[in-house]
């Protein structure tokens, strides 16, 4: 393709880095990218301007800058428009100088840093490629929205030698426009962008990963790729409502896959399967239910020929909505299909009837006969059969629209899962309008019919919207639709899933907002991003519109913008309160300049989660001896349940919460204060901690030994609140203490005071007490079935992330099998969530919602356990202990490592498949008998100083004995 090319000066000096800015028909924007360029701190950097044939001057625009900064900035214009970013970023690479190439788009820009990041990152490490950061600023955004670009992969530097060593920089971060190239490596390797298709990134990223011997990712942010969410022109990227989109889409994917193909590199190919079923086909699938039916059909068409070739291991990666759908899509089953992805757009949305067959919940009652589809549609694990109706967000499926007169007249469907709802239930229900941005105003009309049908609930509204609805009309434009529906008193609130309902064309109804109709005169209904019914402020007109634009004349003059003005700050300073970073300077600064309060306690368990733990047995044996003390316990949320009436409350980070600890004579928690606040010297730390340590902590975890000075520092410092640390053997001392740094002067050994009732309990062989037979009852537990505690603890991601609980065993198999002799109470690690089949109902009881543990261990005749604490706790009992270790060598051998070998010192049976850990719980007397020995041995080393009396010991020592005043 020709071009019309501005040379360089001869003997022009080598550029560090040239960086190709494409451009077409962005005049306006163009300017600011390469100024973002020329002002970088790497001053030795060239600018190519390419324009694609733009017809707005953009050109002449990229002129007139190679004029302003000779030997900085050349311009080249393509003499026909390419159709697309590939061949103006190939024609720029072509006259490129500089030892290293990045990309820019003319409506992005680069941070000022970047190049003089990419290039020190580069020349140090002898990279072939440098990628950092990539930032989407969100530029019609109010509040300056900015979403990093899969920072995971950029938490700190790293080299790879090749891009098998870190396959989600492969198939996540795609972009070509935050990296930096070695130009010889492009050019050796004949690099370029594919030419006349869209997603040229994807291609040109992948043959550049796979052709670079050595890779560096630095954790700095390099690009500002700038987004327009309410522009009515879509981006190529964006136009998902085109077939040849996605047509462009599978055909740069198929040629990725014939390069993995030749190179052999299966394990890659696999993670980019995973990836497009989870990301790319979902893209399109979102925009499904607005389109019609030739488009449903080609796409479905072109979907099912590439990915039905994907191995079972690639669908084995998805969540259940994802599966459903890729399954549903392959058979164009378009009414079962529409609710899925309107569950995969609102994920807690439960958006079909479902259906139970054998103790099982499926999506529906289709393709059930097939095992491997009747796996798919296996939602049991998603626990909606256990909500009740005031947890459950519901589609409601707006099935009519119309205007009569003054009048709109809404129809819709509701969905009612496993008839949650009695079809002779009392409804009633009512709709609600709220202002998207917040408002002083709400309106709310009445439903007029509401009346089971089937597996539904069907309603119709009569709303006068004209004559009730009076919105400002300035602040207020756009309105959500909220049905909430109420049966036998308890209400959810629902949506309103605007479907196939034709909105676009559907007639606007007249309205008067306070302010007159000079701001406005018309509401007209529009999908919102989440596919709901939503309602603009418009106007209709030639008058209207111009007494629109008086009253916009008048919004944005002297006084307005003075007025606004002052409102934005306000609202500035309020954020500024309410951050953390100014709480913690606020705290410093002024709060810990308050006089101490003498006698005040602030407890906190778990972060705020719970009324629980070693903290809650202190403030007991403190409420026992009737102390003295104001007892102020944190909560975590919104709402504060299971603490005591006595007791203050104080939300966790708010400003009470932040007084009471710069006033507070003692600390007494669990886990940690937050790390930033620093404790007066006046105020005492008792740090109880939450149980001894299988897993390497602290110092000890290799991540905090590769930490910066300064995060070590920080880190040190916070652990140096700690005036005193509850330890309950000498393995405590050896493990936690060395890996918190302790001195041995703050430690505690007097065991830990939630087990004082566990020790006391296996000494005096009591029978459970009237409290436990309150918690039996409440629980469900039957009188003639032993309790058994499954308490496992959490699994972590290979980024950190929490991973879905799971039964690592067939928990249907253990109740048919135990369930006439125990049930089994399923109590996970906080971080997770159990969802049991109804088919285990009343044999199986998930108690992970039980605020304290403790209970729940008297209660158990035996524990099953992996790797969690609770093992050093139970075993104080000297009852049945079982492990269930089938993924020890993954979770010992992982980075944090372990501190002793469980499998050799368990003092239990340690079951590594499910067939062994049934075996062990058969006959759990014979356990006793068997590990008798060992157990006692066991609690000897792990639980020495844990004596029964370890609470009154730590009340004795800093609060005093039974009624001496303080």
């Amino acid at each position: 393709m020709a071009v019309s090319i501005d040379t360089p000066e001869a003997g022009a000096a080598v550029p560090d880095i040239s960086v190709v800015v494409i451009v077409y028909n962005d005049a306006r924007r163009l300017p600011a990218a390469v100024r973002s360029v020329l002002d970088q701190t790497l001053r030795n950097v060239e600018v190519i301007v390419v324009d694609d044939c733009s017809t707005d001057g953009s050109y002449g625009v990229a002129q007139q800058l190679a004029l302003g900064h000779p030997g900085r900035v050349r311009a080249i214009r393509l003499a026909e428009n390419s159709g697309g970013c590939g061949e103006p970023r190939n024609q720029g690479l072509a006259v490129a100088r500089g030892r290293y190439v990045m990309f820019l788009d003319s409506d992005d820009s680069l941070e000022p840093n970047a190049c003089r990041n990419m290039l020190e990152a580069g020349d140090r490490t002898g990279a072939d490629l440098v990628s950092g950061l990539c930032v989407r600023v969100h530029t019609d955004s109010r509040h300056d929205k900015r979403v990093p670009w899969y920072p995971w992969l950029y938490r700190s530097t790293r080299t790879v030698e090749s891009i098998a060593e870190l396959p989600d920089l492969f198939v996540f971060d795609t972009l070509s426009t935050n990296k930096c190239y070695r130009r010889e490596f492009l050019v050796e390797n004949e690099l370029t962008f594919p030419r006349g298709i869209h997603y040229e990134d994807l291609l040109f990223s992948a043959q550049a990963y796979l052709a670079a011997g050595r890779i560096t990712l630095i954790p700095n942010t390099v690009y500002f790729w700038h987004v327009v969410e309410k522009s009515t022109t879509k981006s190529i990227s964006n136009r998902r409502h085109e077939i040849n989109n996605f047509t462009d889409r599978l055909e740069i994917h198929r040629r990725i896959d014939a390069v993995l193909d030749r190179r052999g590199l299966d394990g890659l190919k696999l993670h980019k399967d995973i990836k497009f079923l989870k990301h790319d086909l979902v893209l399109y699938l979102r925009e499904l239910p607005f389109l019609d039916d030739d488009y449903r059909h080609r796409f479905a068409e072109l979907a099912r020929g590439y990915v039905q070739d994907f191995p079972e291991e690639a669908y084995a990666e998805l969540d259940r909505v994802h599966a459903i759908c890729a399954h549903l899509l392959m058979r164009e089953d378009w009414d079962n299909l529409m609710p899925a992805v309107d569950t995969l757009i609102n994920r807690n949305k439960i958006s079909a009837p479902l259906v139970q067959r054998e103790g099982r919940v499926y999506w529906c009652d289709q393709y059930l006969d097939d095992p491997k589809a009747r796996a798919v549609m296996d939602v049991t694990g998603l626990g909606h059969h256990g909500k009740p109706l005031e947890g459950m967000f519901l589609r409601n499926l707006l099935t009519g629209y119309a205007v009569r007169g003054d009048l709109v007249v809404l129809e819709g469907a509701m969905v009612n899962p496993l008839h949650t709802v009695a079809a002779d239930a009392d409804l009633t229900a009512e709709l609600e309008f709220r202002a998207r941005r917040r408002s002083l105003q709400m309106f709310r009309f009445p439903v007029r019919t509401v009346r089971h049908e089937g597996d539904r609930i069907t309603w119709q509204a009569v709303v006068p919207l004209s004559a009730r609805f009076r919105p400002l009309g300035v602040v207020d434009e756009v309105w959500d639709v909220r049905m909430h529906l109420t049966a036998d008193g308890k209400r959810t609130t629902t949506r309103l899933t605007a479907g196939r309902v034709d909105l676009e064309n559907a007639a606007s109804v007249p309205v008067q907002p306070r302010l007159s109709r000079l701001v406005a005169d018309r509401l007209e209904p529009q999908v919102s991003a989440k596919g709901h019914l939503a309602f603009r402020l418009t106007q209709q007109g030639t008058a209207a519109r111009h007494g629109r634009a008086v009253v916009d004349r008048n919004l944005h003059g002297p006084a307005a913008r003075t007025i606004k003005g002052s409102y934005r700050m306000l609202r500035a300073v309020r954020r500024d309160l309410a951050s953390g970073a100014r709480k913690v300077q606020v705290y410093h600064r002024m709060l810990r300049l308050l006089p101490v309060r003498k006698g005040t306690v602030v407890f906190e368990s778990h972060l705020g989660r719970q009324y629980s733990d070693s903290p809650r047995a202190i403030h007991e044996e403190l409420r026992r001896r009737r102390l003295p003390v104001t007892a102020i316990w944190s909560y975590s949320g919104t709402r504060p349940e299971g603490f005591p009436e006595d007791a203050e409350l104080v939300r966790r980070w708010s400003w009470r919460y932040l007084r009471a600890l710069a006033q507070a004579e003692f600390w007494i928690d669990n886990q940690g204060f937050p790390l930033r606040l620093a404790k007066r010297p006046e105020t005492t730390y008792i740090q109880t901690w939450h149980g001894s340590a299988l897993k390497r902590m602290g110092f000890d975890e290799p991540t905090h030994r590769v930490m910066s000075e300064q995060e070590q520092r920080s880190y040190q410092e916070a652990l140096d609140r700690f005036d005193h640390f509850v330890v309950r053997s000498e393995h405590d001392v050896r493990t936690l203490g060395r890996a918190y740094r302790l001195p041995e002067e703050k430690l505690l050994r007097t065991g830990y005071p939630r087990n004082d009732v566990l020790v006391r309990a296996a000494r005096d062989h009591r029978a459970p007490d009237a409290e436990l037979r309150r918690l039996a009852e409440r629980l469900g537990v039957r009188p003639d079935r032993r309790a058994v505690l499954y308490a496992p603890t959490f699994r972590a991601r290979p980024d950190g992330a929490v991973r879905a609980f799971e039964f690592p065993f067939d928990v249907e198999r253990f109740a048919e099998r135990f369930g006439d002799r125990y049930t089994l109470l399923v109590r996970s690690h906080y971080l997770n969530r159990v969802a049991l089949p109804p088919s285990v109902a009343d044999r199986v009881i998930d108690v992970t919602g039980e605020p304290d543990i403790t209970p729940l261990l008297l209660l158990a005749d035996a524990l099953i356990t992996d790797y969690s604490s609770v093992m050093f706790d139970y075993a104080l009992l000297r009852r049945p202990l079982v492990f269930y270790a089938y993924d020890w060598e993954e979770y010992s051998e992982d980075m944090r490592g372990t501190y002793f070998d469980l499998l050799q010192e368990a003092p239990g049976p340690v079951a590594r498949t499910e067939d062994e850990l049934f075996a062990a719980v058969s006959d759990l007397p014979a356990v006793v008998t068997q590990y008798e020995a060992q157990l006692k041995e066991f609690v000897d080393k792990y639980g020495e100083y844990d004596r029964g009396d370890a609470a009154a010991r730590i009340v004795d020592r800093f609060f005093g004995p039974a009624g001496e005043a303080r």
